[in-house]
């Protein structure tokens, strides 16, 4: 594009006239003004407070995945509810912490909506007084017409007026291209701008949305913590129940093999005859038979219970389909055969010299009181299906004096 002054082929111009027209050409070429420049064309980076605090979102987030897969695992199988109620106040938290980013987020990008939205009503102003300039200048083109640099540069007087009028030309031309180019460049901003616009209000739209699903969440986990609350209250007071029934079967029992222990010795003192050997001895240690096949599901000795409760088991737990044969270990004598409190339907089998196997937790008994049983033979079936510990089988070895013994010790390792 050209552009020159209107009279700039007239015959005879003074050499003055050219300069006066080249101090005027300069002159709007000032009044355009600099290029703007490229950086300011783009959008503002994002704030490095609010990249912090959605790293930390991302973090906080994959915690209570985390937390929600526990509590998947918690609801899955038996636990006490102290559990299940600390992963809800975690998740309490979690959330908290969740809206509390999100806020700073929303404000964040508060405050990123206005900067842009000032820089778009900055750049629309220089766009549109960009393109009044540049209409002005196509106006004085398409008037002036196609030849008017070639006129221009025909009524030059000397060859240093030649010079000047070709780099008057030049300078016009250049700068009709940087107005062009600038108008070009701001519109892709303005565009650009206006994207970014759009973009950040959809995403502070859904941080709003988010952190009402959030508060809602809070709200329900805060319902769920009380009612958990109550509920672990309310099996507190459970649990302490069945432990004092436990201690008081555990004590029934206790009576039971102590009352069998003074008539052995009293049968033994009367006959005045060496004792008939036990059919369990030290020498089978790790030698007997299981009751029945199955993994264990708690173990000889203290173990914690529900509710910061602590339980002393005289024996294991079996764990077995409901209705799975039960065998003795060794042949001895049925000594109890019936419900024995938390124990459940029960078997006590006397092996001699004061060693007794304990069978409890039983859905059905198959032997009766004083009958002889033999090694391997069925005296009744698993049960414990309404148990804390799910269908399993507690078994017990008794020594002399009724000392409970650890089954593991006596039982025949596992391949």
């Amino acid at each position: 594009m050209t552009g020159g002054p209107r009279d700039g082929g007239t015959a005879g111009r003074r050499p003055g006239a050219a300069r006066a027209w080249m101090i005027l050409a300069f002159t709007v070429t000032l009044s355009l003004g600099p290029p703007v420049p490229l950086s300011a064309q783009q959008p503002a980076p994002a704030d490095t407070a609010l990249q912090r605090s959605q790293q930390r979102l991302l973090e906080i987030r994959r915690e209570r995945e985390r937390l929600q897969r526990e509590m998947d695992r918690l609801r899955g199988r038996v636990h006490s509810l102290s559990s299940e109620l600390s992963n809800i106040e975690r998740q309490v938290d979690i959330s908290g912490r969740i809206v509390g980013e999100l806020e700073l987020q929303v404000a964040a990008m508060g405050s990123q909506i206005e900067r842009v939205t000032s820089d778009l009503v900055v750049a629309e102003d220089a766009l549109a007084e960009k393109r009044a300039i540049l209409h002005h200048r196509l106006a004085e083109i398409h008037k002036r017409g196609p030849l008017f640099a070639v006129q221009v540069l025909l009524a030059a007087e000397s060859f240093g007026d030649l010079i000047s009028r070709y780099k008057y030309l030049y300078l016009i031309s250049r700068q009709d291209r940087q107005l062009v180019s600038d108008v070009e460049a701001l519109r892709n901003r303005v565009a650009g701008q206006r994207n970014g616009l759009l973009s950040l209000r959809g995403t502070v739209a859904r941080r709003r949305d988010e952190r009402t699903e959030e508060i809602e969440r809070l709200r329900l986990l805060e319902a769920q913590r009380q009612s958990s609350l109550r509920e672990s209250q309310r099996e507190a007071r459970r649990t302490e129940q069945r432990l004092a029934q436990l201690a008081r079967d555990e004590e029934r029992l206790n009576t039971l093999i102590a009352g069998l222990e003074r008539r052995r010795l009293a049968a033994e003192a009367a006959r005045a005859a060496p004792a008939a050997p036990s059919r369990i001895r030290t020498s089978d240690i790790g030698q007997l038979d299981w009751p029945l096949n199955g993994e264990i599901v708690y173990r000889f000795g203290r173990e914690a219970g529900p509710g910061n409760t602590t339980i002393r088991w005289n024996g294991i737990g079996i764990a077995a389909p409901v209705g799975t044969p039960v065998r003795a270990i060794e042949a001895g004598t049925v000594r109890l055969a019936t419900a024995l409190g938390t124990y459940g339907p029960s078997v006590v089998i006397d092996h001699g010299g004061g060693f007794y196997s304990i069978y409890g937790q039983l859905l059905a008994i198959r032997v009766r009181v004083g009958q002889p049983v033999r090694k391997g033979e069925t005296i009744g079936d698993s049960g414990g299906a309404n148990s804390d510990q799910g269908p399993h089988v507690h078994f017990e070895i008794r020594g002399q004096g009724g000392q409970a013994l650890d089954p593991i010790n006596w039982l025949r390792r596992r391949q």
